[in-house]
């Protein structure tokens, strides 16, 4: 698990590797991550968008931007959290992710970035 706080906002990552949907003689490696945003500010936000950076242990890196998470922009009250799931395909067995998302402070419309934490993902048969 990994944990970073940014504008205000505690930010958890925790990885799983989906077996299930993995295929690793086609290079195929799926993996599910589960965020919880709490807001720690004193106002409510707004998740607009979010930007991420993905990269295989192979050298290759891709960007996913677009608004929200999961099809909604969550508003997280003060003191409130909202968490989600989400997935993640590899062409190797590991990877890492970051990134940013783009908060609008309800009250007073202003628009600001928080950092996601780097997280790793490795299948199990690699951590030996």
């Amino acid at each position: 698990m990994t944990s970073k706080i940014s504008g205000g906002v505690t930010i958890t990552v925790e990885t799983f590797y989906q077996q299930e949907y993995s295929n690793p003689l086609n290079g195929e490696f799926m993996f599910a991550y589960k965020i919880t945003l709490e807001n720690n500010n004193v106002f409510p936000v707004k998740l607009l968008r979010r930007h991420w950076h993905i990269y295989d242990s192979n050298g290759t890196m891709r960007e996913v931007e677009g608004e929200g998470v999961v099809g909604v922009q969550p508003v997280i009250e003060p003191g409130k959290s909202y968490q989600y799931i989400s997935g993640c395909n590899l062409r190797s067995e590991m990877g890492k992710m970051l990134g940013t998302y783009l908060l609008e402070n309800i009250h007073n419309k202003k628009q600001f970035n928080i950092s996601i934490p780097s997280f790793e993902m490795h299948a199990p048969f690699k951590m030996n």
